[in-house]
């Protein structure tokens, strides 16, 4: 499990402080919020007309209820913002969350991204990802790996991943001094790049990337990162996470 730390962050509000460790140099960092529990809870009672100062057991009742049946909108209301650093490989999975919320059904387009950007930065500025073992590939599952390690007893598969990110790092120093342009000389830069972005992100659609991104079938690294994820958001938004994390199963109601 990543451990938790405190690091400055531009936010305003002092509880948003707080960033993961994940991986060899990547983490999370919780950057900014809008919302409480008391957000949902507020969302969903403008309907009648009435606010909420503070929390009560009933509020905590009423958002499991929005959970179980499916009224979304009120946990749309509260947005989370975090700076990510992670593998290229990590954010091009990550990513397909952003682009696919556009295209299913019912849903809204609830994500922001930004992401540094090679064209204006220098590769020899960026670390690689360097795993300390590697899994087995699984024989029932195309695309899924084992919890179990490639024997490299000597280290040899290592020190050649190792070997060959640095040869692209390097190759890519000789282009940029040659001339080429960085938009050109980036391409030869290999996935395990870590690249960072700041990606905002309703409550609704926060919560359905960590179910997917933390079910045993993901790939290890990002379920890492979902992991991170989970601990952050739970600190804004304990009620309303759980809620919808462990939703029971109703027929979808009108108001979503």
């Amino acid at each position: 499990m990543p451990e938790v730390a405190e690091k400055q962050t531009a936010s305003n509000q002092d509880a948003v402080q707080n960033a993961i460790q994940v991986l060899d140099h990547g983490f999370v960092e919780l950057i900014d919020t809008l919302g409480t529990d008391l957000t949902v809870v507020n969302a969903a009672r403008v309907s009648f007309g009435k606010r909420k100062t503070e929390m009560s057991a009933g509020d905590q009742k009423l958002i499991k209820y929005l959970a179980d049946h499916q009224h979304w909108s009120p946990f749309r209301h509260v947005q989370l913002q975090f700076h990510c650093k992670v593998p290229e490989f990590v954010a091009r999975q990550w990513y397909k969350h952003v682009v696919g919320i556009a295209y299913t059904e019912g849903a809204s387009v609830d994500h922001a991204w930004n992401e540094i950007s090679l064209r204006y930065v220098d590769a020899s500025e960026f670390n690689f990802y360097a795993p300390d073992k590697f899994r087995k590939q699984s024989e029932d599952n195309k695309q899924a790996s084992l919890d179990e390690w490639v024997d490299d007893p000597a280290g040899t598969l290592k020190e050649r991943y190792a070997k060959q990110c640095r040869e692209a790092f390097q190759l890519y120093e000789e282009m940029i001094v040659a001339g080429v342009a960085k938009e050109q000389a980036r391409a030869v830069i290999p996935l395990s790049v870590y690249t960072e972005f700041y990606w905002t992100v309703s409550l609704q659609a926060l919560v359905n990337f960590i179910k997917l991104r933390k079910h045993p079938g993901a790939q290890f690294e990002i379920r890492l990162y979902a992991d991170a994820l989970e601990q952050l958001t739970k600190t804004v938004v304990p009620v309303s996470y759980e809620a919808l994390l462990g939703m029971e199963t109703h027929a979808p109601q009108a108001s979503v």
